[in-house]
């Protein structure tokens, strides 16, 4: 089951193989789209792409948190097959969980590196325990990736700010280089099209999994200057307010946060920059587009709860 039930349908592909592109947001809510109906959110990058896609407006993700969900995509099977029932670093009350995605569990890119593509991962993994003698031998790296960028066991970065670590701790798997007020989103873009300008004359699997927008709520000072004058012209009754929707928990109940607004705009900028790579290395017209936005959507899955 699972992944591995796909060899034999990449064994028995066209003669000239599909690119793959899977673009994962973490923490992106469907509404937060232009595509899904937001009017304060700026992402026409996104909306271009599910105007020339398709977009599911009925479908469910595999869990509502987080490493659930990414064992779930990456080996093909419902979490509870996995054993990871819970984000990786959360309560193991009231059910025990399994802390990692198993070595002997069949990946999207071990099949894909099978049939001879490039495989590379870039940005959050989130499926390696937290202990810090094991947890390296559960990164991506030994799960059929040739490349692994910044994929380590958190399940937010310390600081989406250069160099990207805080008193606690730092971001790990990230390749040298950097300079003061490098933003994470755009450093994961700009290995993204590394790679793929690297592995342009062959098949590959890119799957960049942005931290974006998981907290900290962390957005370029231009950005969340020109979303800040945007919701000062908003409406009266289309202000900041709170209902509690969900027990003693307040719900924000409009869209106007112009730090996480910036967030937004800093992925969808990310999705225009990867396209464009694809057109420019000829890619483009042999590549697949899955995407999708863990918990609520981003361009093709929105989920009910």
């Amino acid at each position: 089951g699972g992944c591995a039930g796909i060899v034999s349908q990449a064994a028995g592909g066209p003669k000239k193989k599909l690119n793959f592109v899977f673009i994962l947001i973490d923490d992106l809510g469907w509404a937060d789209l232009g595509c899904y109906g937001s009017s304060f959110y700026e992402t026409p990058n996104i909306d271009k792409l599910a105007s020339e896609g398709m977009r599911f407006t009925e479908a469910y993700a595999a869990c509502p948190v987080c490493s659930p969900t990414r064992g779930s995509i990456m080996a093909g099977k419902y979490p509870a097959r996995l054993g990871i029932t819970q984000w990786i670093g959360g309560s193991q009350k009231p059910t025990e969980y399994t802390d990692r995605l198993e070595l002997e569990e069949v990946t999207i890119a071990e099949v894909l590196k099978g049939q001879g593509y490039a495989t590379g991962f870039v940005g959050k993994w989130h499926l390696s325990p937290r202990t810090a003698d094991i947890r390296a031998n559960f990164y991506p790296d030994k799960q059929g990736f040739d490349v692994n960028i910044g994929g380590d066991w958190s399940g937010a970065p310390p600081t989406y700010f250069y160099p990207y670590k805080n008193r606690n701790r730092a971001l790990e798997e990230m390749p040298p280089g950097g300079e003061e007020g490098e933003y994470l989103t755009d450093r994961l873009t700009d290995e993204s099209l590394k790679f793929i300008e690297a592995n342009k004359d062959r098949p590959f699997l890119l799957y960049l999994s942005h931290y974006a927008v998981h907290a900290p709520i962390e957005s370029k000072e231009t950005l969340t200057d020109k979303y800040k004058a945007k919701a000062e012209k908003l409406p009266a009754d289309e202000r900041e307010h709170f209902e509690s929707v969900y027990g003693r928990y307040n719900t924000r109940m409009t869209q106007d946060n112009p730090a996480y607004a910036g967030m937004v705009q800093s992925v969808d900028e990310s999705v225009g920059r990867v396209m464009a790579k694809l057109k420019e290395s000829s890619s483009m017209c042999s590549s697949k587009w899955p995407s999708c936005g863990r918990r609520r959507s981003a361009m093709s899955m929105p989920e009910r709860i």
